[in-house]
């Protein structure tokens, strides 16, 4: 499957959070670091709703930009 995730600058290092997987989230000093860790979230998030018999939530999130005159 493929989720889509949301990557934010924190400040100090940058968090990251997958919208159609609830209370799934990861946090990393850099971009490649967070990029990993939700990897392994996501990952670690579907084993327990597998374990769980939880039915995974399809993938319906989409990400796109918008253009606006700053």
């Amino acid at each position: 499957m493929r989720y889509a995730i949301v990557i934010e600058n924190a400040g100090g290092n940058f968090s990251a959070y997958a919208p159609d997987l609830t209370g799934c989230v990861a946090t990393g000093s850099t971009l490649a670091e967070v990029g990993q860790n939700i990897r392994e979230a996501i990952a670690f998030h579907i084993e327990g709703m597998r374990s769980d018999g939880v039915p995974l939530p399809q993938p319906s999130s989409r990400v796109d930009y918008v253009e606006v005159a700053a």
